[in-house]
């Protein structure tokens, strides 16, 4: 099924809801566009985290510490 049957589908569902689930089906539309928009953009950050040299000079850099200078372990 397209894109373009499915949502004429939904449509068809919808006008033939009572009017209060109308409304929490279009809230739960909402929070699944934001949260679509929102991991789109947390790949984008990563993405851009990933590729970008600002940190590079931090590679060749010496570890200042090590697991001897904890004085508690946590597992």
């Amino acid at each position: 099924m397209t894109t373009k049957e499915l949502i004429q589908k939904t449509v068809k569902y919808l006008e033939s809801l009572p009017d209060e689930k109308v409304v929490e089906a279009a809230d739960y539309i909402e929070y699944l566009y934001h949260k679509s928009d929102e991991q789109l953009l947390q790949t984008g950050i990563q993405t851009l985290l990933n590729e970008s040299e600002s940190f590079i000079f931090l590679k060749d850099e010496e570890d200042k510490y090590t697991v001897k200078d904890f004085k508690v372990k946590y597992n």
